[in-house]
């Protein structure tokens, strides 16, 4: 995926969280980079690019749910 693309999909994903969590987006930022699901969306093998900014968001909110 193209690096402004994926940056841009970030985005999304991040006030997605902020919004289902009743947070910042500062606070949400926070949330996603410390994911793992941030480490898979970085590798283009993992297929998690290809999937809906809302399926990527519930993953990181089961992430943070069974953690």
């Amino acid at each position: 995926m193209n690096e402004i693309l994926l940056w841009r999909k970030i985005a999304r994903i991040i006030m997605l969280l902020a919004q289902r969590l009743g947070i910042d987006a500062s606070q949400a930022l926070d949330i996603f980079y410390a994911s793992r699901v941030c480490t898979l969306l970085h590798e283009p093998k993992s297929g998690l690019q290809l999937m809906s900014d809302a399926y990527v968001a519930d993953e990181i909110i089961m992430e943070l749910q069974y953690s």
